[in-house]
């Protein structure tokens, strides 16, 4: 090859690189917990190189963690102010712009099965009228869920009875389990989950409800001897991936196709690696030679008490304090999407991430409508 077609095969390649990197479509995401946790990890951090992956580059996410870009509480309007163009935001921050997402929160103690919740809360939000309508007003795009695993107690003395817990400073996620702690004689603390070491530490709480992995996610065997694996509820309120609505529109169909894979894949992965760390951090308290047991059986006696009793509070409190119309039928379709969804996963490999995207896939965001989110 002479000297000019050296030179035109590298301006040649210079303008492909350039209109590649022209073509590819930047955009800010944002989540708000550290690297460190299942939902930045597997929902951000690797969701944004599952998402350059499967787009051949061409959608390129810039993720930022923590409170660097948005404060907790400030990642809907973030959104809605295009300032991040995708985001994780709690419902719990902002109850007035997103009551239908915290009344059917309210359901939360009740269930365990973490999989089925991720699927049952993606489903409900994508399609219940009330609850689309809500993220509409919003002025974001719902495009996936996210789902803890089952709290637990982390506490400061042993507890081997229901009476253990009576008159305890227990630190509690939400108002229904701070209600079960007050039915058991306890008394709920509501400080975020970043205050739970300090307050272990100083006594200023007994025990914390939180995921099993915050034993070495936050340290917490290190102030919390005792771990009791009592179910406290799984948490799910507001969208791991929010989109912008200007941003929604903007996106091809096949940018669009892209992003519900990108859901699709990391809600598994979300899962799947969620309960390896719970189950890690489990076995490494152990060997660190701390306490970890099953929840007594007084103790699961007063959990399915409560959860019978707080089902039909649901439905006052959707009403009454977050001014639901149509309350029950609205919950009672969250409650059978999340029935299905346990029956349907019966024969189900839980365990696989590409099997598990493709139920997904198949079951959710195959389904939805061609204008979903416009």
């Amino acid at each position: 090859m002479n000297k000019w077609h050296k030179l035109l095969a590298s301006a040649l390649a210079t303008v492909a690189f350039t209109s590649s990197a022209l073509a590819a479509k930047n955009f800010n995401a944002n989540v708000l917990y550290d690297q460190k946790h299942p939902f930045t990890n597997y929902g951000y951090l690797k969701w944004a190189d599952y998402v350059k992956q499967i787009s051949g580059g061409n959608l390129n996410p810039k993720v930022f963690t923590g409170t660097v870009l948005l404060a907790a509480n400030a990642a809907l309007k973030g959104l809605r102010d295009n300032v991040v163009q995708v985001a994780h935001h709690p419902a719990i921050y902002t109850p007035s712009d997103l009551p239908v997402a915290n009344a059917v929160q309210e359901l939360g103690f009740n269930f365990d099965n973490q999989m089925a919740t991720i699927a049952a809360v993606t489903e409900f939000s994508m399609n219940n009228p009330v609850q689309l309508a809500e993220w509409k007003k919003a002025g974001i795009v719902y495009l996936g869920a996210y789902a803890t695993s089952p709290y637990v107690l982390f506490c400061r003395q042993p507890v081997n009875s229901l009476a253990d817990l009576k008159g305890k400073r227990i630190r509690t996620a939400g108002s229904v389990v701070a209600e079960w702690v007050g039915s058991i004689g306890g008394n709920a603390i509501n400080v975020s989950s970043s205050e739970m070491y300090s307050g272990l530490d100083r006594g200023s709480l007994d025990c914390a409800s939180n995921s099993p992995l915050d034993l070495t996610a936050r340290s917490l065997w290190e102030v919390a001897p005792y771990t009791v694996l009592v179910p406290t509820g799984v948490y799910w309120s507001g969208p791991l991936w929010g989109f912008n609505k200007k941003f929604w529109k903007s996106l091809s169909e096949q940018e669009k196709q892209w992003f519900k894979e990108a859901s699709a894949y990391s809600m598994a992965n979300i899962v799947i690696n969620y309960k390896k760390e719970d189950t890690a951090a489990i076995d490494f308290a152990r060997s660190k030679g701390k306490s970890v047991i099953d929840a007594p059986a007084d103790i699961m006696d007063s959990v399915k008490k409560f959860r019978e009793s707080s089902l039909k509070d649901a439905y006052t409190k959707a009403e009454e304090r977050y001014k639901i119309k149509d309350a029950k039928a609205t919950l009672d379709d969250f409650v059978a999407t999340y029935n299905k969804w346990v029956d349907l996963l019966k024969d189900k490999n839980v365990d696989d991430i590409e099997a598990m995207k493709s139920v997904f896939m198949t079951e959710i965001f195959d389904k939805l409508p061609s204008n979903y989110g416009e």
